[in-house]
């Protein structure tokens, strides 16, 4: 889903996705995967990881997001189209999903620049994003940890779990709804085909005030909201059981891979889990674009029946494919740029 949420954790910056995983990993983690080869290599000093504030952090981690956002906007375009395929069209000739058909048609009717619509919209929304949802997680931490048994005085590995998700949860609701109209405005863009309506950010979000009023603004943020949760637990609890489990077949592997491939494979259980809810989410934002009649008057259930009772429950996971398929560089990119990045500005005016 689009609108998860990256945590700053106790080691890490601001990302999305599975990749906010391996970017925050906890100090104590980092040592005691080390211990088994400090107590055979004492003499060996280990490199120190680059250390930077809170600005830096910010910037290196808003930077990586957009720099990932941009490569694999081709395929973020895609799982919209399909998404909300069904919407205005006859339900009985529309084919089945293609990537390589869809591609084509956009390059063909539209040109090759197109597959990065409203990706403009994107890198705008990814430093407020990410800086409302760093500060929110470290004031929410503060709230969590003021609560007896939740300071951590007790060691208990329990209560620290519990702080990191619950304030994540709630970072990422507050970022969402924060940001939410640079999220709806770029799903409108990226679903015009040859008909432009919305030109750019500004006229995009005038023209919906005046077409639609102001809450026009926030259609589907309801499914966005309801979405971070279960996005945020199943990543989580996958990326967590899945470490856990490298680590004991196979200690010795290097860090980078293993938080790569786990945040990988969380991040695919996450997708699979609540695409659904993110194809509503989507459909919900396009209610009424361009002058178009409403197709949905009811809730996100009755949505959700309209659905299967018109396209099946494989219409729940139409565009599910191009979804998939950009869950790895994503994370990978996010990762090295935010890594390469962070060493950068850690030798530069923001070291601190």
């Amino acid at each position: 889903m689009e609108a998860r949420v990256g945590v700053s954790g106790r080691g890490g910056g601001v990302v999305e996705g599975g990749a906010r995983k391996f970017l925050q990993q906890p100090q104590q983690h980092h040592l005691q995967q080390n211990h088994h080869y400090n107590t055979q290599q004492q003499q060996q000093q280990p490199q120190p990881q680059p250390q930077i504030g809170t600005v830096p952090q910010l910037l290196a981690g808003g930077i990586a997001g957009a720099f990932s956002k941009t490569c694999t906007a081709p395929l973020a375009r895609l799982t919209i189209l399909f998404q909300v395929q069904g919407m205005h069209s006859d339900i009985a000739v529309l084919t089945k999903p293609s990537i390589c058909r869809e591609a084509l048609r956009i390059v063909n009717e539209e040109g090759f620049r197109a597959f990065w619509k409203g990706n403009l919209v994107t890198i705008a929304h990814r430093l407020p994003y990410s800086s409302v949802n760093f500060y929110a997680y470290e004031r929410y931490k503060s709230i969590l940890k003021s609560i007896p048994g939740l300071d951590g005085k007790g060691r208990n590995a329990g209560a620290d779990i519990f702080v990191h998700f619950v304030g994540g949860g709630l970072a990422g609701i507050t970022a969402a709804a924060a940001t939410y109209p640079l999220d709806l405005v770029r799903t409108r863009l990226a679903a015009q085909r040859n008909t432009i309506y919305y030109q750019g950010i500004c006229h995009s979000l005038r023209t919906i005030c005046r077409d639609e009023g102001f809450f026009g603004l926030y259609k589907g943020l309801g499914a966005t909201l309801l979405g971070v949760g279960p996005s945020i637990a199943i990543s989580f609890s996958v990326y967590e059981a899945l470490r856990s489990y490298w680590q004991v077949q196979r200690p010795d592997d290097p860090t980078i891979a293993v938080s790569l491939a786990c945040g990988s494979l969380s991040g695919i259980a996450s997708s699979s889990a609540t695409f659904p809810l993110d194809l509503v989410r989507r459909r919900k934002q396009l209610e009424g674009a361009g002058g178009r009649a409403r197709v949905y008057n009811t809730g996100i259930m009755g949505i959700f029946k309209h659905i299967i009772r018109t396209e099946g429950l494989r219409g729940l996971y139409r565009g599910i494919m191009p979804e998939y398929y950009k869950v790895v560089p994503s994370v990978g990119i996010v990762f090295m740029t935010y890594e390469t990045l962070k060493k950068l500005l850690s030798q530069g005016p923001f070291d601190s």
